[in-house]
């Protein structure tokens, strides 16, 4: 026959798992880390996989506070043209230019076909064009 304090420890345990896994899962989300104009550099520089990562996207960081996020958007012929765009991810009313950006149009797969698409572009991927990669 068993314990009954050995079926309450087992009980109690398993309600501490219980607990504390719930109090993980409604914990907020971390802020994503700061970069620099290295880090977003590097990232730009690396190999990317097509296969993986269309129809993504990934959080990077922050910028100058301001999220910067990759897209790896695709259409009609996938993953083959699934094109990369390092871009900010605009908080609400703020404009490209008040967060440092430089504004850019680029090409964005759409149905068959793709479309200009504008962008608010961190400065330090503008002049190497890194922020765009097919």
């Amino acid at each position: 026959m068993r314990q009954p304090t050995s079926i309450i420890s087992v009980f109690m345990a398993v309600l501490g798992v219980a607990v504390g896994a719930t109090a993980c899962a409604n914990a907020p989300a971390s802020a994503p880390a700061q970069m620099d104009a290295a880090a977003l550099r590097a990232y730009a520089a690396k190999p990317w996989d097509k296969v993986a990562l269309m129809n993504t996207t990934v959080e990077l960081g922050r910028y100058r506070d301001v999220p910067v996020v990759a897209e790896f958007p695709c259409s009609d012929v996938c993953p083959n043209y699934t094109v990369r765009i390092i871009h900010y991810r605009l908080p609400a009313g703020a404009s490209c230019a008040s967060v440092g950006g430089v504004e850019k149009r680029v090409l964005v797969p759409v149905a068959i076909t793709v479309l200009p698409k504008m962008f608010c572009i961190p400065q330090p991927l503008v002049a190497s064009g890194q922020y765009y990669a097919r």
